[in-house]
């Protein structure tokens, strides 16, 4: 009886210490998955590597680790740990849906293929993963099995445009432009406001030579969604198709506006640029694709011919040189150097050339052409695919490329890069310490948070900023450790808020929201009127209530979050009340008013988000965000015309999406 009592007494001591194990592992996965949620995929990696080492039994961290990796491109070490997960938990489709879709991206067709096909057995009416499997089947180039996929996707999702391009393009491929065209239309019927749709068909028009609706409808695609490099480099392809050189340059100098990194609208435009005789800027287009990818070996020959028309010989003989140890039986490449060495006053080396082209022509009169045919003619097609390196099509244009079946399609948030342009409002301002060095521009100054700067005994300053960044690893490891020294001044006998402030942002940057709100909320306790601590609480608050809105997950049919739940107004509430102590402490904080719109907008409250932005735009006329913002309330408000004006002054001001939007609301 005793010892049952003991027993008893051991267990009820322990009980407390395995319940808070248990909270800080689901608190740890529930900051992890709140990293991977806003794409600090290095920072959310380290979080369920502690879970992990807590409780290597749980399937979920390994899935969310592998989640993580599939983002960073690591579709390898996304791999083991998505087996990892499902040797945990055999019976979860997203599982095998993730682990599939890493097998696709290392060209493990088949076991991809296996795992898509297992997930579907557990999740028959997921479109989702359906797209994936004819994905798969795509990249392995099985067109007839992928026809089949797509006909079984389409018997129960019949309004699927994105079923209907897939269906496009294996016909396609299968040689059957009919049917192409017959998918094509229904992709048009089914979502008329889809640039993809267009673009689809002007593809299958453009196969079929009918240029003139080809053009119509790749007009119709760029007029949808304007930013896409590719859309403009595919029109002026049909443009010079058409005979309408001016038509193609412009849309290639649009293509390289869009996008200065396409190779592709580079050598065309570099090609173009020849037939107008413009060669200095044709030679700039072919520095820049040598510059990225210096084995293009057509870019070369390319732009040795240019360098000869300029009279640059010396850099003409290097260009040939090089594509002659590439292709040493490419006769024109002789021809070519030996007259741009004559020109040098090298007349050894032009006739070591000149007298390798007369044995040639030697071999190829005694031996015929035909031993050599393979190798002496380019193709009869007028253009050549990216992939065709047969340095004899040289002159030849890139053909538009194909659809990349590697974007396959899930639930998960993934990388924004890779995502179409939404139209949503622009985000809150926070403080923080980084930006996003890829957005154009630097934040804003602001006298206000110079000033609690200037009151601050910190490394780094404060920067206001609604362009936030993922954390590197080695910026997540320094926020740690300043957690744990700031720690050691904040104690029962010396509550500093000071303190309490620099550690809620800390928290708040390792995305460990409550420990965040918990600082911020003590902070507001001793601090009652200092505006910081007060704008701070509303953005950790918000950014709390948006994971809560959008991280809703189903553990068994999706990859990660999803949106639609909804709170109540009350929640935002809040953080509307926080914003108004702000502006009365500070009533010339400009992104305090911005802020406090856009979570009126979020309560619908769409007239009184116009006033706020417009009176942020009264303090700062400049400020491009208030009139995006603006723009987008005045037209759900029903005022098209005066949110046009607003979008339109956005995009003067450096915004250029909002061009996108204008056309769309056009």
């Amino acid at each position: 009886m005793m010892l049952q009592r003991a027993i008893a007494a051991i267990v009820m001591l322990l009980a407390p210490l395995f319940g808070f194990a248990q909270l800080n592992t689901t608190r740890v996965m529930e900051i992890g998955r709140n990293a991977l949620y806003f794409e600090d995929y290095v920072l959310s990696i380290q979080y369920f590597n502690k879970v992990i080492d807590a409780k290597p039994f749980l399937h979920e961290p390994y899935f969310f680790r592998g989640l993580a990796k599939y983002y960073l491109d690591d579709f390898v070490g996304a791999e083991e740990d998505l087996t990892l997960s499902i040797d945990r938990n055999p019976y979860i489709a997203r599982s095998y849906q993730l682990r599939g879709l890493c097998r696709a991206n290392i060209d493990s067709f088949a076991l991809a293929e296996q795992d898509i096909r297992t997930a579907i057995m557990y999740d028959p009416q997921n479109i989702n993963m359906w797209q994936n499997l004819a994905a798969v089947t795509m990249q392995a180039k099985e067109w007839e099995k992928a026809a089949g996929v797509v006909d079984s996707l389409l018997a129960f999702a019949p309004r699927n445009s994105s079923a209907y391009i897939m269906r496009t393009q294996v016909a396609m491929n299968l040689q059957d432009t009919l049917t192409a065209l017959a998918m094509a239309n229904k992709a048009v019927a089914s979502d008329k406001y889809s640039a993809n749709v267009y673009e689809a068909r002007s593809m299958v028009h453009y196969a079929m030579g009918a240029y003139d609706e080809a053009e119509a409808d790749i007009s119709k695609s760029i007029e949808l969604l304007p930013g896409r490099s590719n859309s403009y480099a595919n029109r002026g392809l049909i443009r010079y198709y058409r005979e309408d050189l001016r038509g193609a340059l412009a849309d290639f100098d649009m293509a390289v506006f869009a996008d200065s990194t396409s190779l592709t609208a580079h050598y065309n435009r570099g090609l173009l640029l020849m037939e107008f005789g413009d060669n200095n800027k044709a030679i700039e287009d072919f520095d820049m694709v040598l510059g990225v990818d210096p084995d293009n070996t057509l870019a070369r020959f390319n732009r040795s011919l240019l360098r000869s028309a300029v009279g640059d010989f010396q850099g003409a003989v290097a260009d040939l040189t090089v594509v002659i140890e590439a292709y040493p039986n490419f006769e024109q490449a002789y021809s070519c150097r030996a007259e741009a060495r004559r020109k040098l006053g090298d007349v050894n080396g032009a006739k070591a050339d000149e007298a390798w082209l007369f044995n040639r022509r030697q071999e190829i009169y005694l031996n015929g052409l035909a031993s050599v045919q393979k190798e002496y003619s380019a193709e009869d097609d007028a253009v050549r695919k990216r992939s065709n390196e047969n340095v004899r099509n040289y002159n030849k244009m890139i053909v538009p490329a194909d659809v990349d079946v590697k974007q396959y399609a899930t639930e998960a948030r993934g990388k924004v890069q890779n995502r179409n342009i939404y139209v949503e409002l622009e985000p809150l301002f926070v403080l923080t310490y980084y930006k996003d060095e890829n957005v154009e521009g630097g934040y804003p100054y602001n006298s206000i948070v110079e000033e609690l700067n200037s009151l601050r005994n910190a490394e780094r300053p404060f920067i206001l900023t609604n362009k936030e960044r993922a954390l590197t690893g080695s910026e997540a490891e320094y926020h740690f450790k300043h957690i744990d020294e700031v720690s050691k001044n904040i104690t029962d006998a010396n509550d500093d808020a000071a303190a309490r402030l620099e550690r809620s942002v800390d928290y708040y940057l390792v995305q460990d929201l409550e420990a965040a709100m918990a600082d911020i909320e003590r902070a507001v306790q001793t601090s009652e009127n200092v505006w910081s601590v007060y704008f701070i609480r509303a953005f950790v608050r918000y950014r709390q209530l948006e994971i809560k809105r959008l991280n809703t997950i189903d553990e068994v049919k999706t990859l990660a979050p999803k949106r639609g739940m909804l709170l109540a107004d009350l929640d935002y509430r809040l953080v509307k009340a926080d914003l108004d102590r702000v502006i009365e402490l500070q009533p010339t904080f400009v992104e305090a008013y911005f802020n406090r719109a856009n979570v009126s907008a979020r309560l619908n409250d769409f007239k009184s988000a116009i006033v706020d932005y417009t009176h942020a735009i009264s303090l700062n006329d400049r400020f491009a965000e208030a009139y995006y913002n603006r723009g987008l309330a005045k037209i759900y408000t029903g005022n098209t015309e005066g949110g046009v004006a607003d979008l339109s002054k956005a995009g003067e001001l450096g915004m250029y999406q909002a061009y996108s939007v204008i056309k769309r609301f056009r």
